[in-house]
């Protein structure tokens, strides 16, 4: 129940009758209010869901080596908030540790493999997104390629990944977008295997040294700064009801759709007609970097 006249969006504000965030002492009602619990996410890719159960739709995903807020844990599920957007919902209980080591590595390839030893032709052992975050111990070279070795040994392509600490190589994140050109079109997807069109500019903005919101109507509402139609150019963001594609020039829009079921370029006028039948024409348009 909420104290005041605005219900806070229960998307970024952890609620229910039973347990609140403590930051939201005096602005909803319950029964207690928690800190909550560090914790890191310790899977490669995990879904987070509106409510705990298989059958909870997908509001986004987490990857390997981010930090969230451990608020509840029941019943095979942790009621968790990510520091990386804010966003809260339920994912499995062991998808989160609370004693994995500080990452010190990103991955940069769009996919990659984490083998048990440097060495290639050694069977994967986990498959790991863009943005995955990996704690590196050390280096070793075979054949010619050079891999980082993880705190547990395994071996990862040390061209794949950058240090946390070092300045990405592009702070052109359209460029980092248009890396996942036919990755297939996932509703909640936030990662290399299947992302949607929110995730692609989140993620990709992210590898740039950024921050998003994860949605699509966050980002309308709030992401850089609003502009004019005709003012459109590389790296703009256009949006629609439930929608937004980033233009890759004043003509060509990259986005993930559920036409293409991919992330795919698109004629920008072509797009707007196309588009228009179901979700009218564009509601506004916005400029993310200057």
């Amino acid at each position: 129940m909420s104290l005041d006249a605005h219900t806070p969006d229960r998307r970024l504000n952890a609620y229910r009758d039973d347990l609140a965030d403590i930051a939201l002492k005096g602005t909803v009602a319950a029964a207690r209010y928690t800190t909550g619990t560090p914790a890191r996410i310790a899977q490669p890719v995990v879904a987070l869901r509106r409510k705990p159960g298989e059958t909870g739709g997908i509001d986004t995903q987490l990857l390997l080596g981010e930090d969230v807020a451990v608020l509840d844990r029941a019943e095979g599920w942790a009621w968790v908030k990510a520091a990386t957007d804010g966003y809260v919902g339920y994912l499995p209980e062991e998808a989160v540790a609370a004693t994995l080591a500080e990452p010190t590595h990103v991955v940069t390839a769009p996919r990659s493999f984490l083998y048990p030893g440097p060495d290639l032709r050694f069977p994967v052992v986990q498959a790991l997104s863009m943005g995955s975050r990996v704690t590196i111990a050390g280096e070793a070279e075979t054949r010619g390629t050079r891999y980082l070795l993880t705190d547990k040994g395994h071996g990862l392509i040390a061209g794949h990944c950058r240090s946390l600490q070092a300045v990405p190589e592009t702070m052109d994140y359209v460029a980092v977008a248009a890396r996942f050109l036919e990755t297939p079109y996932l509703w909640g997807g936030r990662s290399g295997f299947g992302i949607d069109c929110s995730g692609l500019v989140q993620l990709a903005l992210q590898m740039t040294g950024r921050t998003a919101p994860r949605d699509s109507d966050m980002q309308a509402e709030g992401l850089g700064r609003p502009i004019a139609r005709e003012e459109l150019r590389r790296g703009d963001l256009v949006f629609w009801k439930g929608h937004v594609g980033i233009m890759e020039d004043a003509e060509t829009l990259l986005h993930a759709n559920g036409h293409t079921m991919t992330v795919a370029r698109e004629n920008f006028e072509a797009a707007v007609q196309r588009i228009a039948w179901l979700y009218a024409e564009p509601t506004g348009y916005r400029r993310p970097v200057d």
